[in-house]
């Protein structure tokens, strides 16, 4: 099963967009509806909010005045806390349930207007956004919901801005002109992505490597890591001491293979095998087979060295995962690397100048890999004896 997170401003054309994804087979959980059914006569939740609000909240059938509760919330920081206390973790735990009655290789879509606000995209293997102008979102207001211009330029000014969205979207579907092509980028993602991603995720797999390319820098690499750590935190709970972000994605300027390597550090290797079922149902598949790092000179022991290597299941983002020790010289090697050469450009820039030399001259990933093993031993003394001289230590 896939879980994606659908989110984007007041009259953005997100209910659109969930619309064609149900049309192309998504299991739709709208959360506005659930918000709704979960303040319905006759619910615990309803009864809350008038306990809360009073009875001025409610309409003379004894249903929620929805325009009376909006005056009373709106613009009132406490108040708006206080009624999402009450609907949103009713909300939480109604998706869940119909999230579970899905079936095993469904592609589920929560429509969930505040996703950003309050914090959910860890929860999904996949975060989209839908965006569109402003003015548009202003019109649309005033003609599908009867608002004056005001009242939707606050509407649309209480919720989270775009960059905001933007930072939490793996995906951002613009609908900047006629809705057939928002519903068009809509049907592109589902072929292209999220249809695999789900078998993916479903067979505990990868999809194949790609061609072997070494690209320039990538500015929005940090940003990827984040969002691709925050899953792997959530996933490894209290097990998981530390997410890191590793390898040459991880320092400005250099060029890289278009991969995310992320560090898990855990207490130990048997930690790290009873997270591989949740990491796996996050959306990170273990490898099979036995991983180290390869040994340094004042470290020669291969133990030392070993790990578990899990990976991306999503077509749309290579990810690396490699799960550490705490306190490990293969977890130390890897942020000690990465602090050298963030900081001593030359060292990065003499790297950058092997990778595509040797980009240009092998044939595949792991011969790759292997080949930028001598360069690693030459660069070991200089960059042990930098940290020595800085007083660099790792993490506790």
């Amino acid at each position: 099963m896939l879980r994606v997170g659908l989110t984007g401003g007041i009259g953005s054309g997100k209910s659109e967009a969930a619309a064609r994804f149900a049309e192309l087979g998504a299991v739709v959980i709208d959360s506005d509806r659930l918000a709704r059914e979960v303040v319905a006569p006759g619910t615990d939740g309803l009864a809350e909010v008038v306990s809360v609000f009073g009875a001025g909240v409610l309409t003379a059938d004894g249903s929620l005045d929805r325009p009376a509760l909006g005056r009373l919330v709106f613009g009132d920081e406490t108040a708006r806390r206080r009624l999402e206390g009450i609907i949103h973790p009713r909300v939480r735990a109604r998706a869940e349930e119909l999230t579970l009655a899905a079936p095993a290789d469904a592609v589920v879509v929560n429509d969930v207007p505040l996703l950003v606000e309050a914090g959910l995209g860890p929860a999904y293997h996949l975060v989209v956004v839908v965006q569109a102008v402003e003015r548009m979102r202003v019109e649309w207001l005033a003609r599908g919901r009867g608002m004056g211009t005001a009242e939707a330029m606050a509407r649309i000014r209480a919720q989270a801005s775009d960059l905001q969205r933007a930072e939490a979207a793996d995906v951002v579907l613009t609908n900047y002109g006629p809705l057939a092509e928002l519903a068009g980028q809509v049907r592109a993602l589902w072929t292209g992505r999220l249809v695999r991603y789900e078998e993916n995720v479903r067979l505990r797999r990868r999809d194949p490597p790609g061609e072997l390319a070494v690209v320039p820098y990538d500015p929005t690499w940090p940003a990827q890591f984040a969002r691709v750590g925050a899953r792997v935190a959530r996933a490894a709970g209290p097990a998981g001491l530390r997410v890191d972000h590793i390898g040459s994605t991880a320092v400005p300027g250099l060029p890289a293979k278009d991969v995310i390597d992320a560090q898990l550090v855990v207490a130990s290797l048997a930690d790290a095998d009873a997270l591989a079922d949740a990491l796996a149902e996050a959306g990170f598949p273990r490898l099979p087979g036995q991983w180290q790092d390869s040994p340094k000179p004042d470290e020669p022991d291969p133990q030392a060295w070993a790990k578990r290597l899990h990976v991306g299941a999503d077509p749309g983002r290579a990810v690396n995962l490699h799960v550490r020790v705490a306190g490990s010289p293969a977890a130390r090697y890897a942020l000690l690397m990465r602090d050298y050469l963030r900081a001593v450009p030359a060292e990065r820039d003499g790297y950058a100048e092997v990778k595509h030399q040797l980009a240009a001259s092998v044939r595949d990933r792991s011969e790759y890999a292997e080949a930028k093993e001598p360069w690693f031993d030459e660069v070991w003394p200089r960059m042990t004896g930098w940290a020595r001289r800085t007083g660099w230590t790792a993490p506790a």
